[in-house]
């Protein structure tokens, strides 16, 4: 109610100041507000001091022990998912948490080079003040009581030059109770009005287009940084996707050879049982093959725990909604692997890797940075040189319309020059600034040399790990055929009472674990050429990966 009260009686005093006056007002008001989404909104949080001092204690019930009461580690789960390799990797990129925080990266980075952009805007202003005071005087022509109102609004434009061009408009009324001469045509109240161009230019330090847009050449750097450690982020997390899966896929086959142990050993358990039964052997065997068939039961329950934590792993990657970590819904790979023996060009390959490495990328946008980051301190460090002109046109009257009649005319016109010059002593702070960016700069390229040094041996290695997996397979087969038939030849050996139970496991147990052997060896040779693939910064497979940023919905025009 009072501001109501304060602005109609502004208006009363003032004579009614001219409806733009008041229109720009209010736009300068309203310019830059905004409606931000109710998620947004402030809020606070209160914890109890217990919640951060106390530390509760685990409570565990006892477990109830009866046999019939164990899981049958045999028993298969209500639920299956088989899946490609492809489709795993398609679901990685849709759900992955790790790709939803990074994907935002790049929207942040081109929202602050708009932000830099945005430093070139023109702004509004203005500027409205009324005065009214009663000061006792030496005569009665100053006159003691003066009423002095002014409007002044204008718009400020920045330019990539680093000056600033301006436009104003003063509208002012003056009036008082002085006593002038009969002799004189006295402007009581007294209407003036100025219009005026001025711009202000620096010379040297702050000049030029380059030095200006420097923080826009630094914001779109690190805005095409953000995409390379975005890009780095895609491969990084689809190449730990496929590893995952290959390890899936070996703890599944694993778990499999050890279900195949075991109902073997289950076989030479019976065998044993009618042998002693027809008194071809003594009670002994029995005991051995039993605690065969104990052993083969524990690596069942370990294999199969690994089986677990493998899909686990694997649903955190995928992060696919109905396939939480805690589902029992069991993960089948339905991709075999493809062992094949490439030929690796060892130069290509590293040449390659330093064209394609992401990190290389954004070593080299950092280098631009630095650069310009140079050029623009060395800049800093020149004596600041500004040049100020103002173009203004005068208007008197005895009314409003009457000083912007003359306002109109341009009879009175006013040129001022101005030229202001700032030279640091000795400057010390400016070139302390531009020998850190050129230390910077050095760092950069020394570290260059070593990042791809870096890469040189990361790739090599990756080719060695290659070769050597791929002899893993050949020898890992051969080993897993031989323990075959050794198996079969102990075994028969058995039958004919040459050998006991013990022989006859130990002989199963090497076959497994050269079952083993080989399907880690056919995973690792999988795991190899992904990590061949993330060495040289590309992906396996002939499907193109693209994405795209995620630009959350913020409800701000």
């Amino acid at each position: 109610m009072n501001k109501k009260l304060s602005l109609k009686w502004y208006c009363f005093s003032t004579g009614c100041l001219p409806a733009v006056v008041v229109v720009g007002f209010a736009l300068f008001l309203l310019a830059g507000c905004e409606q931000f989404p109710g998620d947004e909104d402030f809020y606070e949080i209160e914890i109890a001091p217990g919640k951060l001092r106390q530390i509760e204690t685990l409570d565990l019930e006892k477990a109830d022990t009866e046999e019939n009461d164990r899981p049958d580690v045999n028993q298969t789960p209500p639920k299956h998912l088989e899946f490609t390799l492809e489709q795993c990797r398609a679901l990685t990129l849709e759900n992955n948490l790790d790709l939803k925080v990074q994907l935002i990266s790049p929207a942040i980075a081109a929202e602050k080079v708009s932000e830099e952009e945005a430093k070139f805007e023109a702004a509004f202003f203005t500027n409205i003040s009324y005065t009214k005071t009663d000061t006792p005087v030496s005569t009665i022509l100053a006159g003691s009581q003066v009423d002095y109102a002014s409007t002044d609004f204008g718009v400020q434009v920045p330019l990539r030059t680093g000056g600033t061009l301006t436009f104003d408009i003063a509208d002012r009324r003056v009036k008082t109770n002085a006593e002038f001469s009969a002799f004189s045509e006295a402007l009581n109240p007294e209407y003036s009005s100025d219009l005026s161009i001025s711009i202000s230019q620096p010379l040297l330090r702050n000049a030029g287009n380059r030095t200006n847009t420097h923080a826009i050449r630094i914001a779109e750097y690190e805005r095409q940084i953000a995409d390379a450690k975005t890009k780095l982020e895609v491969i990084r997390v689809i190449a730990a996707a496929d590893r995952v899966y290959w390890r899936l896929y070996a703890a599944r086959r694993e778990l499999d050879v050890r279900k195949q142990e075991y109902d073997l050993a289950k076989k030479q358990l019976e065998q044993a049982q009618r042998f002693v039964a027809s008194g071809e052997r003594a009670q002994v065997e029995i005991i051995r093959a039993e605690a065969g068939v104990a052993q083969r039961l524990e690596a069942i329950i370990i294999a199969d725990n690994s089986l677990r934590e493998r899909e686990r792993e694997l649903k955190r990657v995928l992060n696919k909604a109905g396939l939480e970590m805690q589902t029992p819904t069991v993960l089948i790979p339905a991709t075999e692997p493809d062992p094949i023996l490439y030929e690796l060009p060892t130069q290509q390959l590293v040449a390659a890797a330093v064209e394609n490495r992401m990190e290389m990328l954004e070593l080299e946008l950092q280098i631009a940075e630095d650069i310009s980051t140079m050029d623009y301190m060395h800049n800093q460090a020149l004596p600041l040189v500004t040049l100020d002109y103002t173009y203004n046109i005068n208007g008197l009257g005895a009314t409003r319309s009457d000083s912007y009649d003359l306002l109109s005319d341009k009879r009175f016109e006013d040129h001022r020059f101005g030229l202001q010059l700032l030279v640091p002593l000795g400057n010390e702070a400016a070139k302390s600034r531009l020998r850190q960016a050129f230390y910077q700069r050095r760092q950069r390229l020394a570290t260059r040399k070593n990042r791809s040094a870096l890469i040189e041996i990361e790739v090599l290695n990756a080719i060695d790990k290659f070769q050597a997996n791929w002899q893993r397979i050949l020898a890992s087969r051969q080993n897993a055929i031989l323990a075959g038939r050794l198996f079969k030849a102990e075994k028969r050996q058995f039958e004919l009472g040459l050998r006991t139970s013990t022989d006859v496991l130990d002989a199963q147990t090497k076959f497994a674990d050269a079952q083993r052997a080989e399907i880690l060896a056919l995973a690792e040779y999988q795991i190899a050429l992904v990590d061949l693939a993330y060495a040289t910064g590309t992906l396996l497979g002939a499907a193109k990966v693209q994405w795209a940023p995620i630009v959350p919905v913020s409800g701000i025009k």
